[in-house]
């Protein structure tokens, strides 16, 4: 059995570290990210983090972990922002007000599919101009959903959240090591 991390995410091999997992193989998943008309924010997350496990391919005992991570304002879904300006665009709206941040996990062993989502509450600060500058400025916002990245620099942002911090950052452990347990992965090591 191989653990395959549909994930070229560094922040989610660090995290899986974090609970004693290191994938045997990395192999993003290439999939169209575009929301569909009228989609929600949490059934866009959970379709993107099922297609990415979907999306590799895998031996049939092997494990694929997909995962996606989504934020949420209202029902309006703020993707990986395509330029500064409209990373520009995302923080401000979401200064000062509180937004969800939604992250799927998705695993997959043969044709056998486990999939759970874990919603988090954050509020964001308003930022002044010489804040908002400087993130842009340092380009932490690039591939990041929302264009921000709560363990970086727009932690200084956050005075507030409900929820899962390894979840806004990208992969909610507690969930995650369940779900590998449930798969058949040796997380705490073979009993007898």
């Amino acid at each position: 059995m191989r653990l395959v991390l549909a994930s070229a995410s560094p922040r989610r091999a660090e995290l899986l570290a974090q609970i004693g997992v290191r994938p045997d193989a990395v192999c993003p998943a290439d999939i169209d990210e575009t929301p569909h008309s009228r989609e929600l924010p949490r059934p866009y997350c959970l379709r993107m983090a099922r297609e990415k496990a979907d999306a590799v391919q895998a031996l049939p005992d092997d494990i694929v972990l997909a995962a996606d991570t989504t934020v949420a304002l209202g029902r309006r879904i703020l993707g990986k922002p395509a330029d500064a300006a409209e990373a520009a665009e995302f923080l401000l709206a979401l200064g000062g007000r509180r937004h969800r941040v939604i992250t799927a996990v998705a695993l997959r062993r043969g044709r056998q599919l486990w999939l759970r989502d874990v919603v988090s509450a954050v509020r964001m600060k308003r930022l002044s101009d010489v804040e908002l500058n400087a993130y842009l400025a340092g380009g932490e916002w690039r591939g990041k959903a929302g264009g921000y990245a709560i363990q970086g620099m727009a932690g200084a942002f956050v005075p507030w959240m409900s929820g899962s911090f390894s979840a806004v950052v990208g992969l909610p452990l507690s969930e995650t090591a369940t779900l590998l347990q449930a798969a058949g992965y040796p997380l705490f090591g073979r009993q007898g």
